[in-house]
C-alpha cells in the first residue's frame, strides 16, 4: 500500500470520528433541553403557589358571604319568633278576658211552617193505651212507622182480623217494667209487604194512639221484631205530614210523658181509649 493511500484512509477515519462526535454532542444536547431545570422547577412551585393561593382567598370570601347571610336569617327567624310569641299572647289575652254574646235569633219560619210542631232525630213517645213510654227515631225515609213486637199472633174477632202481641224490648230499653210482658191486642187495619234481601214479606199494621209532646194522635205501625236495632219504635211519614217538620241536628225535643206503673191504671187508659175508638167507629 502506497503513502498516499494510507494518507487517504486516516483522513476518511478522522471524519467518520469527528462526525460521530458532533452527532452525539447534539443529541445530548436536545435532551438535556427537555429537562426541567432546577430554576424552571421553582418558577412553576412559584405560579402554583400563587394559583393556590388566590383560589383560598376567592374560597374565604365566598365562605365569610354565606356566614354574614345565614346570620342575617338568624335575625330574621328570631324576629319572626319574637312577633308569633307576641300575637300568641295577644290571642290569650282575648280569649281570656273578652267574652262574645251572641243573642239566639228566632229563625223566621215561612206560612207553609206556621203552626207545624219542631221534633228532633230521636224523641220520647208515649204509648197511652199501652201504659209506657218509649224512645223512637224519626226517620223522614220510611212510610210508615213501626212497633217491635214479640208473640205476634193473628185471631179472628167478630168478623175482623186482629192481632195480639207483646213488645219486643231488650234488658237496656228505658220502659216502664209493667209494660214489658204486657198482651196488646189491636185490630188489623191494612198489611203491607216488604221487600228485603232475604224476600218478601207481609206485615200486619195496626193503629195505636200516641203522644208526643202536645201531638196526641193514632199512628199506624207495622210489627215486627226491632231488638237488634237502636231504637224499638220508628215514626215515618204518614205521622209526620201536616203536623210536624224534623230538625235533624237535634233530638229529644220534648219532655218524657209519664205513666203509673200500676198495671189496673194501665187497664184503665186501654179501655178508656178502646171506648173512645168505638164511639168515634161508624
Amino acid at each position: 500500500m502506497s503513502i498516499h493511500t494510507l494518507r487517504w484512509a486516516g483522513v476518511f477515519s478522522l471524519a467518520l470520528l469527528t462526525g460521530g462526535c458532533a452527532w452525539q454532542n447534539s443529541d445530548t444536547a436536545a435532551r438535556l433541553d427537555s429537562l426541567v431545570t432546577t430554576s424552571r422547577f421553582e418558577a412553576r412551585l412559584d405560579r402554583l403557589e400563587t394559583d393556590l393561593t388566590a383560589r383560598c382567598q376567592a374560597l374565604d370570601g365566598a365562605q365569610a358571604d354565606q356566614r354574614q347571610a345565614l346570620a342575617g336569617l338568624r335575625q330574621d327567624v328570631q324576629g319572626v319568633g319574637r312577633r308569633v310569641h307576641r300575637l300568641n299572647e295577644g290571642v290569650t289575652r282575648l280569649t281570656r278576658d273578652t267574652v262574645v254574646e251572641v243573642p239566639e235569633c228566632p229563625a223566621p219560619r215561612s206560612p207553609e211552617l206556621a203552626g207545624k210542631e219542631v221534633l228532633g232525630r230521636s224523641e220520647w213517645i208515649g204509648l197511652p193505651t199501652v201504659g209506657t213510654y218509649l224512645k223512637a227515631r224519626i226517620d223522614t225515609g220510611a212510610n210508615t212507622g213501626s212497633l217491635s213486637a214479640r208473640e205476634i199472633t193473628e185471631f179472628e174477632r167478630d168478623g175482623e182480623d186482629w192481632v195480639r202481641f207483646k213488645l219486643a224490648l231488650d234488658d237496656e230499653a228505658a220502659v216502664v217494667d209493667a209494660a214489658r210482658d204486657t198482651w196488646i191486642e189491636a185490630r188489623i187495619t191494612r198489611r203491607v209487604r216488604i221487600i228485603q234481601a232475604a224476600g218478601e214479606e207481609s206485615r200486619p199494621v195496626i193503629s195505636l194512639p200516641l203522644a208526643l209532646g202536645p201531638i196526641e194522635q193514632n199512628v199506624d205501625f207495622t210489627l215486627n221484631d226491632r231488638t237488634q236495632l237502636t231504637y224499638p219504635i220508628l215514626l215515618g211519614r204518614r205521622f209526620l205530614m201536616d203536623i210536624a217538620v224534623v230538625d235533624v241536628a237535634r233530638e229529644y225535643l220534648h219532655e218524657r210523658p209519664e205513666y203509673p206503673s200500676d198495671p189496673s191504671a194501665a187497664d184503665a187508659a186501654r179501655n178508656e181509649a178502646a171506648n173512645a175508638g168505638d164511639a168515634d167507629a161508624p
